[in-house]
């Protein structure tokens, strides 16, 4: 017999493709060739035709009208931009401190 109930199979759902698409589209930060710039435009594009449709499909927004759509919009690139400058500022700081510590193992 199944427990739960529809609201949270769908809010499960809603989570699992988001972290799915991030996950797929990380990958985009390990082709060595390509400048960061275009990684970045890159995730953005990846984001945008995989993550948005999803935002709007979930049905948290109400979507009577373009102006909602939109204010949606502009919330997902608020967030991907907090969550962008977040991530940038941590790995920055993680590569700052790998490289001080292993300057200090090399001077013992």
């Amino acid at each position: 017999m199944l427990h739960g109930s529809a609201a949270t199979a769908k809010t499960f759902l809603f989570y699992s493709l988001v972290i799915f698409f991030l996950g797929l589209a990380s990958v985009i930060y390990q082709i060595k060739q390509w400048s960061f710039i275009k990684q970045i435009i890159v995730h953005y594009m990846a984001m945008l035709i995989t993550v948005f449709p999803v935002l709007l499909l979930y049905g948290s927004y109400p979507l009577n009208s373009f102006m909602d759509v939109l204010k949606v919009y502009f919330h997902f690139n608020e967030v991907g931009l907090i969550l962008f400058i977040s991530s940038f500022l941590i790995i920055k700081l993680c590569k700052k401190f790998n490289k001080s510590k292993e300057e200090k193992s090399e001077s013992l």
